[in-house]
């Protein structure tokens, strides 16, 4: 366990990777947001309220990080004799309190703005109602869930790299590729697009938390098991 927190804290060498960066995107996200409500407000517009996804945009960031978080520290681990079982844990352990903690602070913050009446604006950034309907648990769950999907997309992808290089990355977006279009043409086709909208809206925040945390615990698995093979 004591190795598995050296590779944390190495990780955390370089702060604004896992600290700094995601918090300026999602400072200036909330700035930028909040000066467009008030000139909204300013300009006249209407009582209704207004809604931003701006507060997505840290968590999109979680899937470069995924892929920084191996590239950038891997190599030196392996020169240090750090095994890639001690290294996957330290790496996914330190993320997971990395976004457990913004997860908590997206809630906290969504409470606040409730209570402020959006920030006196009008406003959701935090508190979108899809989520915030829900049970704190679940809503911490949600944003949590979220940002390890990302991470475990991109950290796969970084194994991928480092186990096949080139030739592993061309293999994998063009499966992907493929997969997507068939999906596409299946949908199209057959005419089921109005049936995949009608299923899609009947999904909720808790069903999200679920099915996502079961896919990202699969791609935990498939990094894992990449990752052994994996070389600087």
């Amino acid at each position: 366990m004591n190795r598995i927190i050296k590779v944390a804290r190495m990780q955390l060498i370089n702060k604004w990777t896992f600290i700094g960066i995601p918090l300026l995107i999602l400072g200036g996200a909330f700035i930028f947001t909040m000066a467009i409500f008030w000139l909204v407000r300013r300009a006249g517009g209407d009582e209704a309220v207004m809604y931003s996804g701006g507060a997505q945009a840290p968590m999109w960031y979680f899937l470069a990080l995924g892929i920084q978080s191996l590239t950038l520290t891997f190599p030196f681990s392996l020169a240090m004799s750090v095994s890639r079982r001690t290294f996957y844990l330290g790496t996914v352990l330190l993320f997971g309190i990395s976004a457990l903690l913004l997860s908590t602070f997206y809630y906290l913050m969504g409470l606040v703005e409730q209570a402020t009446g959006g920030w006196g604006l009008g406003g959701r950034f935090f508190a979108l109602e899809w989520v915030a309907d829900n049970n704190g648990f679940v809503q911490i769950m949600f944003y949590f869930v979220l940002m390890l999907l990302l991470f475990m997309i991109g950290f796969w992808i970084a194994t991928i790299y480092m186990r096949w290089r080139t030739s592993g990355m061309l293999v994998f977006f063009v499966a992907l590729a493929a997969i997507l279009l068939g999906t596409v043409f299946y949908l199209t086709l057959g005419e089921k697009w109005g049936q995949f909208w009608a299923w899609a809206i009947t999904w909720s925040a808790g069903g999200v938390v679920l099915w996502g945390g079961a896919v990202a615990i699969l791609m935990a698995g498939a990094s894992y098991l990449t990752l052994r093979k994996a070389t600087a």
